[in-house]
């Protein structure tokens, strides 16, 4: 069941916006950029920042303990966080992909188990 109906709305707003690095707006978003708006119109917080930085900040959190609104990083193009997304629930998280824009995907897609880095809340 979904709790947070304001998360699945603002998402809604988003789904499909073309992938644009360094992107902030519905002309263009990147991985952190979707997060940062999430997390202001959702969550009431102000977050910035690259992937990489924002997992430096994040708590660290089991993958088994993922809560609705945690983060998911990974390493899709080297050893360092590359890429971010937003955990929903049942292995789903919402991102914004170079290749489709802002979907949602599963965690036990081979790709994301392959390049997942870790997990984290931000309080």
């Amino acid at each position: 069941s979904i709790s947070n109906i304001k998360l699945y709305s603002v998402i809604d707003e988003w789904y499909g916006v073309k992938y644009k690095f360094g992107g902030k707006s519905k002309d263009g978003i990147d991985c952190s950029g979707l997060t940062a708006i999430i997390y202001k119109e959702v969550f009431n917080k102000e977050l910035s920042g690259s992937a990489a930085a924002l997992y430096n900040q994040a708590i660290k959190v089991k993958k088994d303990s993922l809560q609705e609104g945690d983060l998911v990083f990974f390493c899709t193009n080297s050893k360092s966080i590359s890429h971010m997304g937003i955990y929903l629930q049942n292995n789903k998280f919402v991102h914004a992909s170079s290749k489709a824009g802002v979907m949602i995907s599963d965690l036990n897609e081979d790709y994301f188990k392959k390049c997942f880095k870790g997990s984290g809340r931000i309080l």
